[in-house]
């Protein structure tokens, strides 16, 4: 294993590497970043997650932050930072918490030197650098890596040896685990991991999501497994306790997902997290399983507004005051689609003369597409997705 670094003549790898090389690959470290962590994503079963979720997030820090050191060790090769070994000791004491393998960790450390290499070579040859550089470039990512791979094997091996002990980390794990979409192909399963924390396995859980807790607040019945993020407090709770662990969190900013199979936890939180996130502020816990028709549309906003550009946006031309008065008739219309102007009229609290004056603004607006039973439903999506923008 690697020995710290000391300076540029003790230590091989780095001496016959010019700073122009770390010149050349800076601007590129992001770029090298998203290609390693794609590669990882494809070839290491452990790290499947989508890049916009907390493993693909923290995967894209870790490899990144491994690049920055390696240019950085280029520049100045006196040995990594403090902070940097604690953060690959803490990388492998995360993995351990998460319910990990280790070896999925060193397989993604082996993925990201072969894709250094190559992209490394690749860019020195473009910067015109001699061979010996390529060479040397080449021989220090074997190295860096073994380094890195070291320190996280160290920060795996000292959480595994306090978690044998400790009945908490155990049911973090297992929290982990459960949260997870895609969870690792290797490593321990959910049944053994339930088993080592001493959870019986339920056939149905749903997520309560607290937003901002107080640490220590609330006082869960031991059935219900915890998993506190900055800022943000999970509870897996057995589908027969949400009425409780509903009622301890009263008064809180907080959601409950749908109770679900054991197998789409993650998907129960995802709807608890999406609540919080776009509904209005409430001061009872919003039940997301009340809310799931609003959550769709409000999960994929950017394309409703796609969608208004195909047909509802052409009410604006009509200048906005007439926009507003015939976007609240149309979308009555559609409420209940074949219905009378006086029915309209009762609905809106106007005349029935004003609601057949709409009706027919509406026919001169969208003509023919009004028959069209795909265009009704878009423009209802629409519509509502706007009310409920409008209520938050």
């Amino acid at each position: 294993m690697a020995t710290a670094l000391r300076t540029r003549e003790d230590y091989g790898p780095w001496r016959n590497i010019p700073a122009a090389a770390a010149r050349a690959l800076r601007p590129r470290i992001d770029a090298i970043a998203a290609e390693m962590v794609e590669t990882i994503r494809l070839e290491v079963g452990g790290y499947r997650a989508a890049p916009n979720t907390d493993v693909g997030r923290d995967v894209f820090a870790a490899v990144r932050r491994a690049i920055v050191q390696f240019v950085a060790l280029i520049e100045n090769p006196v040995g990594p930072s403090p902070e940097d070994v604690e953060f690959f000791r803490r990388l492998g004491r995360t993995e351990y918490r998460n319910g990990r393998d280790l070896d999925d960790l060193q397989a993604a450390y082996r993925v990201g030197a072969r894709v250094a290499c190559r992209r490394y070579a690749q860019i020195a040859q473009a910067a015109a650098l001699p061979m010996t550089t390529v060479l040397s470039l080449s021989d220090a990512v074997l190295v860096h890596i073994d380094h890195l791979a070291n320190e996280s094997a160290k920060g795996y091996a000292e959480a595994k040896a306090r978690g044998a002990d400790d009945p908490a980390q155990r049911r973090r794990v297992l929290a982990e685990r459960l949260v997870r979409r895609d969870p690792p192909d290797t490593g321990p399963s959910t049944v053994e991991l339930a088993a080592r924390a001493r959870w019986p396995l339920p056939n149905r859980v749903a997520c309560l999501v607290v937003d901002d807790p107080a640490t220590g607040r609330f006082r869960f019945a031991d059935d219900v497994l915890l998993l506190e993020r900055t800022g943000e407090l999970t509870a897996i709770v057995p589908e027969s306790g949400t009425a409780a662990a509903s009622a301890l969190v009263a008064g809180t900013r907080a959601a409950i997902g749908p109770a679900l199979p054991l197998a789409e936890t993650w998907l129960s939180r995802y709807c608890a997290r999406l609540a919080l996130r776009t509904l209005p502020r409430s001061q009872r816990v919003i039940v997301a399983e009340d809310h799931l028709l609003d959550l769709f549309l409000l999960a994929g906003e950017p394309l409703g507004a796609l969608l208004a550009r195909r047909g509802v946006d052409r009410l604006a031309d009509l200048g906005a005051g007439k926009a507003a008065r015939l976007e609240e008739t149309f979308h009555a219309l559609l409420g209940s689609w074949g219905r009378s102007a006086p029915e309209i009229a009762t609905e809106l609290g106007i005349h029935p003369q004003t609601a057949r004056y709409r009706l027919r603004q509406l026919d001169d607006v969208f003509g023919e597409r009004l028959a069209d039973p795909d265009f009704r439903f878009e423009a209802e999506a629409v519509l509502r997705l706007r009310a409920l923008r409008k209520g938050r």
